[in-house]
């Protein structure tokens, strides 16, 4: 099985030597490049998503559904989230890492430093929280004893019963001033990157233009200055329901190398995502 996860070895010369930074990411954007990135768990995955170029890892939340088997990612705790970066970590991967602050974590800025110093010291580069303006002091306080921060707007899942369910944010002119105040609010207190699920496409490109900070889209449109998927999902081995962001990259493809190939050039050649993919 171990054999199956190598595939094939690419040329020396396509080889990324260099670690990406969150300066390198603002240069890609700068430059026009997509920023690619997945979530990851495990030393084995992290290895291949490397191998084949992958930007971003994150260490998200989303384990508890796809690893460990609940229905949201509410049950998740910050020694879970420790425990998966540490294992990302000994891949010892070029490619930055992201780690999820996962609920419950960051009610006070303190809390919110204790935990993210946890996942920092289990090889995190970036911390990602979710929430709006009210987390701004908060983010402020772990940038200013160097933490870097992504925030995450839009469907928040760890909000999930709080919206209803899982359904598309930013429906209404109300609902998407008050993203765009959020997110002016988060990038004012040092957020360098927000991920934005679940929003109109058309939201997504305003964001990209008024913000400095990365924008990284999932189900917000193809003008994010780039994408992001669960691994599970582009792999098509996720039993539950298929969000219309998702695309299956196994489809047709010999090996999974193959298919993280295919997502990595989709997503820089901007052919990923499509309009079926957007609202």
């Amino acid at each position: 099985m171990a054999g199956y996860l190598q595939g094939d070895t690419p040329p020396a010369s396509q080889v990324r030597t260099k670690p990406v930074t969150i300066p390198a990411l603002q240069t890609m954007r700068t430059k026009g490049e997509k920023i690619t990135m997945l979530t990851c768990y495990d030393a084995s995955f992290t290895a291949l998503l490397d191998r084949c170029g992958i930007d971003t890892i994150l260490v998200g939340d989303s384990l508890g559904m796809v690893c460990q088997g609940h229905s949201s990612t509410l049950p998740v705790s910050v020694q879970d989230i420790a425990y998966h970066t540490a294992s990302v970590s000994r891949a010892k991967p070029t490619a930055l890492i992201l780690a999820d602050l996962p609920f419950g974590s960051y009610g006070t800025p303190e809390m919110a430093f204790t935990n993210a110093v946890q996942l920092m010291q289990a090889g995190a580069q970036m911390v990602k929280l979710e929430g709006g303006a009210w987390l701004a002091p908060t983010v402020r306080f772990l940038i200013e004893r160097g933490i870097p921060i992504c925030a995450h707007l839009g469907l928040t899942p760890q909000s999930v019963h709080q919206l209803g369910g899982y359904k598309v944010q930013g429906k209404t002119t109300e609902a998407v001033e008050q993203i765009k105040a959020d997110a002016l609010a988060l990038q004012a207190a040092g957020a360098s990157m927000v991920v934005l699920e679940a929003i109109p496409a058309t939201l997504g490109k305003e964001l990209t233009a008024l913000l400095t900070m990365l924008t990284i889209g999932i189900g917000a449109g193809p003008d994010c200055a780039g994408q992001v998927l669960v691994l599970h999902d582009l792999l098509g081995v996720f039993p539950g329901h298929k969000a219309r962001f998702v695309k299956d990259f196994m489809e047709g493809k010999p090996n999974i190398d193959a298919a993280i190939k295919a997502y990595i050039a989709a997503v820089k050649d901007t052919s990923f995502p499509g309009p079926e993919h957007c609202f």
